[in-house]
């Protein structure tokens, strides 16, 4: 019997395997000295390996619901490590022995070696300025003290992740450093579990102070810390364990030098489980900002403590204030969305907080066609709205690409030119000196380098902190254009292609969407997409509703029962390159990560015979089964819960794994997850790989690809990008018929 099958597993668990054994009903087990050893079919190197089917039937709302794969979601069953290892070795079986794979490698490795050092998360305190530094040299970012901006901008390592960890899987989830420029906070992370330690850092020598706090950062509720004007002590958020087991976020203070045992609860006990916090202190006085989440749906508490420690909440949930920043003379700017979808701002006294609400004053800004800048940015520590000492800048967007605009104190408007690059991101906004501010900037075309606006001069000179274009883009060239989705809805997206590109319907193409949160799809300079333009692919960005290309408006258009019209918005751009006569199905692949991989998902089986391939990173697919993760649960604002019928209907009807027919051919896909992923779990991809294999009545490979050592992305080594990378580009090359 063994040798009908591909060995690929060790004994499991008897007791586990026994009671699996008796409800198996593909036999791909067998039984020896009374315990069960999985082995995984497959016929030949082409075929995937086999994936018990033991059907376990839900009921919700008196419908029922089989699951065949509900022995997949636990990883630490042996069986199940068992059949990720198979599937691992078929996916590299197939990959390794696609043409060209090496000369790709060579290739992205490369790009990779020429391009200079790359520079973000840009921070200006105690006239200081610090930077995470990415490098061909290093697996992970160094944080790094720049002590010009102009000129030469020489540049000192504080924290080398690379040297206290030569695996290269430790990674900097955050830093904060003190305003006096002293010392500087440190999360630190490993595997890409996002699971952060904090770590104090002398910022002269670079060395640790010996203050370590775990559990300060989390990949469901992230984490933050905020100085003391004095530089004495700190406000942190730590995870702890909460009253149904997973861990919750609350505020805590720690003095230098202290037992962190003996930190001082702040806030948070009364908070939503699902509470996600941000902490900022005003530079002009003692008095600390909580900006608290309700999950990942977009709504926003703000929390003021006093310098007596006294903590006052001056906006609810619901009150659509999403943005609070401290300005320079005892106020608070609020961005605020009632009845202003797209933003306006407010201003608030700190002596008002408690007394009046932020929906009765007046607008400073009144919402305007453009959008105010605020989901994923302004909540993760961006501010996109910054006071300086006469003057406030306040980032906006239009369908994507973003600009800055300059203000003065009473709102008015100031002929300030920051940005002219006409389909540009820009990024990091700090103030500096006076009413002098430095950001960064990128484009399609251009890699994302720091400029410094001169208010006085009205101009915008160059910094140091900028990365050669490792790359030649002057054959490339950059349009938008407007799909028309089935609602009627214009929809934008971005092509970038050579200029030698024609429409003969001939052209392959890769498209990418997103389609969540209130996040943006915004123009982002990457040099590995040489690997496209330069081989004539039209490399195809989209800006679906579900984002905050134009405002909460068009996120709550993409969101909770809203959902589908995501999924119709991107099928909507991939018919009209078609329509467009740049392409056909068969040369269209498409590629979409977390959120982007439930987009995915939704489009390979909604409309299976609209593209050829379609490679999904740590996406979710099973929408009944997804709140039940630890991080699902921050979820259930933007997706909803299977607990509301409405909500359930809406869900199970594009959930992808539930939508997967039997006998249907569907396009090749590439699964890729990472074993360590906090906010994604990676069952999802197992279930839908176990799923989809099953039922595709086409030839074509699906494939799982697991990392070990990785999780949702951030926080993946150098080395895995680059493989990642080279599997995704040849495995589509390969599909589109593009010549490696």
């Amino acid at each position: 019997m063994l040798s009908r099958y591909l060995a690929a597993a060790s004994a499991v668990n008897c007791a586990v395997g026994r009671f699996i054994a008796k409800h198996i009903i593909a036999t791909g087990s067998v039984v020896v000295g009374g315990c069960v050893f999985w082995v995984f079919a497959a016929a030949s190197c082409a075929a995937p390996p086999q994936s018990p089917v033991l059907p376990v039937t839900d009921h919700y709302h008196g419908i029922p619901v089989v699951d065949r794969y509900r022995w997949l979601e636990d990883a630490t069953l042996p069986e199940v490590a068992a059949w990720s290892a198979a599937q691992n070795a078929h996916a590299r079986r197939i990959l390794d022995a696609l043409p060209g794979a090496d000369k790709v490698r060579r290739e992205v490795r490369g790009i990779v070696a020429q391009q200079a050092a790359r520079y973000e998360g840009l921070q200006c305190v105690g006239g200081k300025r610090f930077c995470l530094r990415s490098d061909a040299e290093h697996q992970q970012p160094l944080l790094v003290s720049v002590d010009e901006m102009l000129g030469t901008a020489e540049q000192r390592a504080i924290v080398d992740p690379n040297a206290l960890d030569p695996s290269g899987h430790t990674t900097i989830d955050w830093y904060r450093p003190s305003p006096d420029g002293q010392w500087i906070a440190v999360s630190l992370s490993e595997g890409g579990s996002e699971l952060g330690t904090l770590h104090l850092y002398d910022v002269a020598t670079g060395k640790p102070m010996g203050d370590t706090i775990r559990n300060v950062n989390s990949g469901t509720a992230g984490g933050s810390l905020a100085w003391t004007r004095d530089s004495r002590g700190f406000y942190y958020t730590l995870h702890v364990p909460g009253t149904d087991g997973p861990l919750v976020q609350r505020v805590h203070y720690h003095a230098l030098r202290s037992d962190p045992a003996e930190d001082r609860y702040e806030m948070g006990n009364d908070l939503p489980a699902i509470a996600e916090i941000q902490l900022t202190v005003a530079d002009t006085n003692e008095h600390v900002l909580a900006t608290v989440q309700f999950g990942d749906g977009g709504q926003f508490a703000h929390y003021l403590r006093r310098p007596d420690g006294e903590w006052t909440q001056f906006s609810e949930f619901g009150d659509g204030i999403v943005q609070a920043v401290f300005g320079r003379e005892d106020q608070l700017y609020l961005v605020s969305l009632h009845d202003a979808p797209r933003g306006k701002l407010l201003e608030l006294s700190l002596d008002q907080v408690g007394i009046v609400a932020p929906r009765d004053l007046l607008p400073l800004i009144g919402e305007s066609d453009e959008t105010i800048v605020t989901a994923g940015k302004a909540f993760w520590g961006e501010h996109t709205v910054v006071p300086t000492e006469r003057h406030l800048y306040v980032m906006y967007q239009q369908g994507g690409p973003s600009t800055i605009r300059a203000f003065d104190k009473r709102g008015n408007p100031l002929q300030a030119e920051l940005v002219t690059e006409p389909i540009a991101h820009v990024f990091d906004l700090s103030a500096t000196d006076g009413d002098d501010l430095v950001f960064g900037i990128t484009s399609y075309l251009s890699p994302p380098h720091y400029v410094e606006y001169h208010a006085r001069d009205n101009a915008v000179v160059e910094t140091a902190l900028r990365t050669p274009a490792a790359i030649d883009t002057s054959a490339w060239r950059v349009e938008r254009e407007l799909a028309r989705s089935p609602d009627g809805t214009l929809v934008p997206m971005t092509l970038v292609m050579h200029k030698d590109v024609v429409r003969d319907g001939s052209n392959p193409c890769v498209v990418t969407g997103y389609g969540g949160y209130g996040i943006s799809n915004e123009p982002e300079f990457h040099a590995s997409r040489a690997l496209w333009i330069d081989r004539r692919v039209i490399y195809v960005v989209t800006n679906l509703r579900g984002g905050g290309e134009f405002g909460e408006a068009w996120h709550a258009a993409g969101m909770l029962t809203h959902k589908q019209n995501v999924f119709d918005d991107f099928s909507a751009c991939v018919r009209h390159l078609i329509d467009r006569n740049y392409t056909r199905p068969n040369r269209i692949g498409i590629i979409g990560g977390s959120n982007g991989g439930l987009l995915m998902g939704a489009t390979l089986t909604q409309h299976p015979e609209l593209v050829k391939a379609v490679v999904s990173y740590v996406g979710i697919y099973d929408m009944l089964r997804v709140e039940l993760s630890e991080n699902g649960k921050f979820n259930v604002t933007e997706f909803g819960s299977v607990t509301d019928p409405q909500l359930f209907t809406a869900l199970y009807a594009y959930s992808p794994y539930h939508q997967v027919v039997d006998g249907v051919s569907y396009p090749a896909t590439l699964f890729i997850t990472g074993e360590n992923d906090p906010r994604v779990d990676p069952m999802q991809s197992r279930k839908m790989t176990a799923r989809l294999q099953a039922a595709t009545a086409n030839t074509v490979p699906i494939l799982l690809r697991t990392s070990a050592n990785a999780g949702h992305g951030g926080g993946n080594s150098l080395d895995e990008h680059i493989e990642q990378t080279v599997d995704n580009a040849v495995f589509l090359m390969e599909q589109l018929g593009v010549s490696p």
